[in-house]
Order: C-alpha cells, then structure tokens, then sequence
C-alpha cells in the first residue's frame, strides 16, 4: 500500500496546484443507539435558559468561536445549541449512510449518490449540497483484509445554498467525519505514539506533534481503491480549495466548518489545522475564512506544541463531550495536560510527550449500566443537547492549575481516576464486540 506523507523536500502535487493561488507571510502562494432510558445525572443544577434572542446572521462569528464562545457557555446559548445540533446531525447523516451489508456492493462505502444522501437520511431541507465524497486509508493491512480495498468512504465535502447562506449571513463550507467502524480503524485509534505532523513543506515545526494513527489516516493513500483520488488529505485540500476560490470573488463572508464524531472529530481538527498551517483560509487584503471544528466525543490528537500551534493559528474548537466516555480520555491517559499542569506549568523531559486538549470543552454527563455502549453514541449526544435543561458546560483549562492541586490533595482519599477509566473502556470495548 503506497503512503502519502508529506516529505519536506518533495511536497504533494496537491500543495504545488494550490499554492500558485493563494498567499501567506513566509510562503508562496497553496450506527447510533437509542438515548439512556435512566435521566443522565448532572454534576450540578443547570441554569435556566435564556430565550432565543437575535439571528444567526448577526452574531455568527460569535457563534463560530471568534472569542471563544465567551459569554455563550454559561448557560448554554440557544443559538449556539442549535447550531451544535444542527452539525452534530449532519456528522450522523454519514452513519447513516454508511453500508454496512457485508452482500452490498458498495459495502464499507456510502449506499447513496452525493445527490440523494441528504434526503435519504432526512435531511433534505438543511440547506447544503455536498459536492465530493472523501474516502481514508489507514496505512495498516490486516490479515483478513488481504486483497481486499482499504480506502474506504470517510465523510463528505459541502457548501451552503444561496438561501442557507442569507439565514447563516455567510458562505459556509462543511467538513463532516464519521467516526470508527473498519478494523483497520480501529488499529489506527490505538496508534497513541506521537510523531511529527510535518504538513507544512516549508515549515515542518518538529515540535507540533500528533498521534501516528490519525495522521496515517490523514496522509496514506490506496491507488487500488476504485473511489479515492490521493489521499485523504489531498483530496480535502483541493476540494476546499476550490469552493473558496469559487466563492471569494463574490465579496460575501464565509466560514469553514469542519465536524466529526470520535475518529471524525481528530481528522476534522487535522484537517483545520492543516489548512491554517499551510495558510489556504488567507488571501488578498489579509481576509481570513475562520475555521471552526465541532468535535463529539473526539479524542486528543497531539501534544501541548500542536494545541499551542492550533490556538496560534486561530483554529476554534468546541469539544462537546460526555463525562463518562473514555474514548475522550484517550490517548494519553496518564501523560496530558493534566500531568502537565501537577509540574506548575515547568517543561520537564516529558513535556513535549504530553498530549493535550484543544479547545472549549461542552460537558455532558450521562451513562446506562444495561448500555455502556451509549457512552459514546452520537445520537445520545445529539438527544441530550435537544433537552437544554440536561446540558452542563465548562470551558478546557479554566483555573487548571487550581483543579490539578486539589486532585493531589485529595489523592489519598479518592481513588485514583484511572481505575473508573479503565473500567469505562472495559465495558465500551465488551459492548462493541472489540473482544
């Protein structure tokens, strides 16, 4: 299987058809479940909600993360929970879709045509076109796959109507992931050694680090799949690339929007900040697309260096998770900005191995005994945010070091929280049939 990661010297052909339109400093210019049948239980009394107050259209960039979703947290603001809602049901269009009819021809692909997906799923009046198919291939052969196509049907490319874009008040050009499904997937989860992201050709930043599966995900390509045209990567950045060069002559805002569920959720935020890094959201006038990801149940992706690097570049992420999954645990289980923050804050030996969170975290807290599987479902996170009075948030990294002191204090009368992790995976893999 031939790989596609990006060497220093020798950049994909995709960086060198889209870098002679575009410009930055320093570079020329490139299956869900049913909800929990038991109320989730919250960790504390939700405040009451305000009502919908405003458009979209006035204030999207706020709700898009231009100053870190503050003031739009606490309580959760209406608009941006619906907006959440509405992505988070875009990214389950792809479960959907997916054909898992091992007698289907197009098994481990989408069962519709790019026209009909939308509709197919109940979609049909969300006001986007999906313009390309975007297929992924672990760089991993696994013994009962022999022979068979790797690449397999990832998620899909989209754009706003014209009256989707009037009641958004921007352009808005979409990214959703799903999540795992395929074996080899599944490997690729477990990859947690961290490893360079080298997306930039002419700035590979060896200390922005990423975990080795996603980016395998990312960047590897299969020449024999039928559907796949390069790789994931390649063919995310040629395809957003061509909606904005399509859409920036025509003076209207746009936004880049990128949404994905556990695995989905790492390659969105891979993606947003690969197109940052390489600098395709800028052009003439210094104008700049924002990007922003909704991730769901994602896990982390790289190191304390990529999360600094995403931040820098102003790449928004709003992580909405629940409490009890460990799939957002994960990786780094006991090396992550937690540790990080018990060192008050010191680069010691490890600091650069140290993974870490990138974002505003929306926490949800619930959990089934007899469905420890719902821990992680889409739907069930989708079906908690549609009841506003079950929601609880808090923003990553708020007085962290402060969080980090008091769990030390409390270490020898608490039990370590390893142990209720450990016993989480536990049930999520027996639930999944992983063993």
């Amino acid at each position: 299987m031939a790989s596609a990661a990006v060497s220093t010297q020798n950049p994909p052909p995709i960086l060198q058809r889209i870098s002679s339109s575009w410009s930055r400093p320093g570079m020329s210019g490139v299956a869900p479940s049913r909800l929990p049948s038991a109320a989730p239980t919250l960790r504390s009394r939700p405040a009451r909600l305000p009502e919908v107050k405003g458009c979209l259209a006035g204030m999207w960039r706020k709700i898009q993360g231009a100053d870190d979703w503050s003031d739009l947290v606490e309580p959760l603001h209406p608009l941006l929970r619906e907006e959440v809602v509405r992505y988070g049901e875009l990214v389950a269009a792809c479960y959907k879709a997916f054909d898992l009819d091992p007698r289907s021809k197009r098994y481990l692909n989408c069962k519709y045509g790019r026209s009909r997906l939308l509709q197919e799923v109940g979609l049909a009046s969300c006001g986007y076109e999906i313009t390309k198919y975007i297929y992924a291939t672990p760089d991993i052969i696994i013994p009962t796959q022999s022979g068979a196509c790797c690449g397999r049907w990832i998620g899909y490319v989209a754009v706003s109507s014209d009256e989707e874009a009037k009641r958004l008040g921007r352009r808005d050009v979409l990214v959703s992931f799903r999540g795992t499904v395929t074996g080899a997937e599944w490997i690729a989860n477990l990859m947690s050694s961290l490893t360079p992201a080298n997306l930039d050709p002419h700035d590979p930043r060896r200390d922005v680090k990423v975990e080795s599966g996603f980016l395998s995900l990312y960047t590897s390509d299969d020449s024999t799949c039928r559907f796949s045209q390069g790789s994931c990567r390649e063919q995310l950045l040629s395809e957003v690339a061509r909606l904005i060069n399509k859409h920036k002559e025509e003076e209207e805002e746009m936004s880049i929007t990128l949404a994905g569920h556990s695995m989905g959720s790492a390659l969105a935020l891979l993606f947003g900040y690969d197109l940052a890094e390489l600098g395709l959201n800028r052009f003439r006038l210094q104008r700049e697309v924002p990007i922003t990801v909704y991730s769901f149940g994602g896990p982390r992706v790289g190191n304390t260096g990529f999360k600094a690097r995403c931040e820098e570049l102003g790449v928004k992420v709003l992580r909405v998770v629940n409490v009890h999954d460990p799939v957002t645990k994960l990786p780094g289980l006991f090396l992550n900005e937690n540790l990080r923050a018990l060192a008050a804050g010191c680069d010691l030996p490890w600091s650069c191995s140290c993974y870490a969170h990138v974002g505003v975290e929306l926490a949800l807290d619930f959990f089934e005994v007899q469905n420890p599987a719902c821990v992680h479902d889409l739907e069930t996170y989708i079906g908690l945010l549609k009841r506003p009075k079950l929601v609880q948030i808090h923003k990553e990294g708020e007085d962290l070091l402060a969080k980090a002191r008091t769990f030390v204090s409390r270490k020898k009368r608490q039990p370590w929280p390893w142990q209720d992790v450990a016993r989480q995976v536990g049930h999520l893999v027996q639930s999944l049939s992983l063993i």
